[in-house]
């Protein structure tokens, strides 16, 4: 059996969806799928239970703390399955998503998590736009599941399926991590010798935020949360994390550089003009049209500044004050 488990709170839009398309796998008896709710306010229970009409094995499980991680693992202590597959809300799997990630996990016992690639669902012209950037080596990294097109081993998967052993044995999701407990939990994955897939063959729609305000504060919280992961585990979990990073500490001491070495400030610009001429690039490889590539190209800034911003502050705040998450940082980003 295969124990779906889908955390969601205030969801409406998009839970019949997700939910419908779980059950086009056609695997009757061998699925059940456990709706992990934060006690929404919406109509989102409401649907829930209408499709319990619909569907025998589909099982609602309260979630009072209103917390994601503590959904996952809600979901996996009331899991009855050899595999657990954990869909977001507003993630749509395609319907061979659930057998043939099950197949890889039997064929490859190495293997203990997989996930398929990411084709995004738009809900304007901006969000189209904001996908394309997210879809970018430039934009997120090269070794992101994002851009990979190619079936390969990578360090995290955005819609996991686990074989039930691999919660005995390291555990649980960290119900401390608001932000990058998905990420937190493959790193203690391939730390205790398993191995990650991505395989591009099965495919989840994913809808993109609309606006430019939440990626930004989507990113910043990804940027905070990691030094965070990090603390915990006392190393830097990915080379890429720090790229961001640097970029903004480039921004902020070249500025003050050039106020005390006049010729720095050619430098610093250069630079500066380097990234702009970059980001044009980019955002042209990402679209044919000309006037959608420039504005593509701004939306890299907003990626990297705000991600580099919340790692700089994440640095302050957990290294530095050595204080807890605040609860700014825990609302979500939507």
């Amino acid at each position: 059996m295969i124990s779906v488990v889908i955390p969601c709170r205030n969801e409406e839009k998009n839970i019949a969806e997700c939910i419908d398309a779980i059950y086009a796998s056609a695997l009757d008896d061998q699925l059940e799928v456990l709706i992990v709710d934060g006690m929404s306010d919406d109509d989102t229970r409401k649907i829930i239970t209408d499709l319990q009409q619909k569907y025998a094995n589909l099982i609602l499980v309260e979630n009072p703390d209103k917390v994601t991680p503590v959904a996952f693992n809600l979901g996996i202590k009331h899991a009855k399955g050899d595999y657990v597959q954990i869909v977001g809300a507003r993630q749509i799997i395609s319907p061979d998503y659930l057998s043939k990630a099950k197949q890889t996990l039997e064929n490859k016992p190495d293997i203990w998590c997989v996930g398929g690639g990411v084709e995004n669902v738009y809900q304007n012209e901006e969000s189209r736009r904001i996908g394309l950037a997210m879809g970018s080596s430039f934009g997120v990294g090269g070794g992101n599941f994002r851009v990979l097109k190619e079936s390969s081993y990578v360090d995290t998967v955005g819609t996991p399926m686990y074989p039930i052993h691999v919660f005995k044995k390291i555990g649980l999701f960290d119900e401390t991590l608001l932000r990058n407990q998905d990420d937190e939990y493959n790193y203690r994955v391939i730390e205790a010798g398993g191995k990650i897939f991505l395989n591009t063959e099965i495919l989840i729609k994913y809808y993109v935020r609309a606006s430019l305000r939440n990626l930004f504060k989507q990113y910043l919280q990804y940027g905070y949360w990691k030094v965070y992961v990090n603390k915990k585990h006392k190393t830097v979990t990915t080379i890429r994390q720090l790229i961001p990073f640097v970029f903004v500490i480039g921004l902020f001491l070249g500025a003050i550089l050039s106020l005390f070495l006049p010729l720095f400030i050619w430098i610093y610009l250069g630079g500066i003009g380097f990234y702009l001429l970059l980001s044009i690039f980019f955002g042209f490889k990402a679209s044919n049209k000309v006037v959608e590539g420039f504005k593509i190209a701004l939306i890299f800034p907003v990626l990297h500044f705000s991600y580099g911003w919340g790692y700089l502050k994440g640095i302050f705040h957990f290294l530095m004050l050595r204080k807890e998450p605040t609860q700014k940082a825990s609302n979500l980003s939507r």
